[in-house]
């Protein structure tokens, strides 16, 4: 990556990933649901495992990623000057689960910290905010962590959720660069579309009850209450590739950059079968395009970052690339971005 350098441009300096210990395998579903097969489950989802959390916190798993970036890259936590904490599952509705983390990470009290909810484009949208403080001279250095517990709102018997959703954090160090790293950025949102993937209860709209405790079973046999994760995957996959084309032409002219000059194409990791179609209606080639759900799953804002550490450890992102992301869900929101690495 871009060494340190003073400037207003920024660039991704590392990237590490915290995984919650406990790993739920496909036989391990099979066996609870007593439905479907191993090869049922990553047809429909391309995921063979995901880490899940037993009890930890996002704070732990955001705590454990900042940990990590420290230990294994050198980064000593006195230089980080913002954090920036992406989360859906905050340990609590106040205060900011990045105020708490700020204090276990024993950063600088002089160091700004704040939470922002964004799922499947929130590391896009943290990318942004983080350019923004280098650019503006709030900070020379951010630390961004994305940190889901996602898992805890799912029901153990909705088959359409359980089986593609995983947990994770990810912590990257941002910095003040005279080349600018990451690049400019396409940012959309459509709050019509905020019911397609939604937790209906259990904050102040719609207070936790008896009958938003209420399960109820669809056409399909999957059991949900209202205070359980629900997702329109149909209508996810026509939102996908409605603002798709147009957030990839919207990214390269405003990076003056073409297909052939993007060396790798990292998308949210939603479903292989998304991705699939994503891929094919971009005409992206397969051989750029990454795919890694079949460890992970979906761990919502994590998996861009996720996918970036999994292709340096390969080999397959090395110095000097350009990486084109793109986030797209919950939201509706949608974002993309290049990184020179």
């Amino acid at each position: 990556m871009d060494e340190v350098k003073s400037g207003t441009g920024a660039a991704v300096r590392a990237v590490s990933v915290c995984l919650p210990e406990k790993v739920l395998d496909n036989a391990e579903l099979v066996r609870e649901f007593g439905t479907w097969t191993e090869n049922k489950i990553f047809n429909k989802t391309g995921v063979l495992r995901r880490h899940v959390v037993r009890e930890e916190l996002v704070s732990e798993l955001a705590v454990g990623a900042g940990e990590a970036l420290f230990a294994e890259h050198g980064v000593r936590r006195g230089e980080v000057d913002f954090l920036l904490l992406c989360t859906e599952c905050p340990d609590h509705f106040l205060p900011a689960t990045a105020c708490i983390v700020q204090n276990r990470l024993n950063l600088r009290k002089s160091a700004g910290a704040l939470d922002y909810n964004l799922g499947c484009s929130g590391y896009i949208y943290g990318l942004a905010l983080a350019k923004g403080l280098i650019a503006g001279a709030v900070a020379r250095k951010v630390l961004l962590i994305t940190a889901d517990t996602i898992t805890r709102a799912v029901h153990p018997r909705d088959k359409s959720t359980r089986t593609i959703f995983g947990d994770a954090a990810t912590a990257t160090l941002l910095e003040a660069s005279d080349t600018d790293g990451v690049g400019h950025f396409s940012l959309g949102t459509d709050g019509s579309g905020a019911e397609k993937l939604i937790i209906p209860a259990g904050a102040w709209a719609h207070p936790s009850s008896p009958e938003t405790q209420t399960e109820t079973v669809n056409r399909w046999g999957n059991v949900r209450t209202p205070e359980n994760l629900y997702m329109d995957g149909p209508e996810i996959l026509e939102f996908t590739l409605s603002v798709a084309p147009a957030c990839l032409d919207e990214v390269l002219r405003l990076n003056n950059l073409s297909q052939t000059d993007i060396d790798l194409f990292v998308f949210h990791q939603a479903s292989r079968m998304l991705l699939e179609k994503v891929r094919a209606a971009l005409s992206l080639p397969e051989e750029k395009f990454v795919f890694n759900i079949e460890n992970y799953g979906n761990t919502t804002s994590s998996t861009i970052p996720v996918a970036l550490w999994d292709m340096e450890r390969e080999g397959r992102l090395k110095k000097g690339d350009r990486v084109l992301l793109m986030g797209f869900g919950v939201g509706l929101s949608w974002g993309g971005t290049v990184l020179r690495w």
